[in-house]
């Protein structure tokens, strides 16, 4: 927690020989040992809340989500084909007119008729061909 390696404690030790007088050190000592328990319980007390905060609140996402998959997971059961298919009838002919309109359709008109073309003679094409 506060990053004491064996050469800080020796320093620390050190120093309290020469600040605190000898006959006082062992009550010193266990002060400083009561205070530090209740420090280190303290603080493991606020982790396990800290956990247990976490983990409550890690299960209650895993809960919604269980939540989601199952609601996306529901068949419909009211599906009904015989109903979808008098629903679906019903609709077309309501949608087709009562009163039928007249319509009249022209026949198209009829093709043109073939033009004969008429092929030249001989003799009239070895008269052109000597002018």
């Amino acid at each position: 927690m506060f990053d004491f390696d064996a050469g800080k404690l020796i320093v620390f030790g050190i120093v309290a020989l020469a600040v605190i007088p000898p006959k006082d050190l062992p009550r010193v000592l266990r002060t400083i040992g009561k205070y530090v328990g209740q420090m280190r319980r303290m603080a493991s007390d606020f982790q396990g809340q800290f956990m247990e905060a976490i983990k409550e609140a890690e299960l209650e996402s895993v809960r919604e989500e269980i939540k989601s998959i199952h609601e996306a997971a529901k068949v419909d059961t009211s599906f009904d084909p015989a109903s979808l298919m008098r629903d679906t009838m019903e609709k077309a002919v309501e949608q087709t007119p009562t009163a039928y309109e007249t319509v009249t359709v022209e026949p198209p008109a009829p093709p043109p008729e073939p033009v004969a073309i008429e092929a030249p003679r001989p003799e009239e094409k070895a008269a052109s061909d000597a002018t």
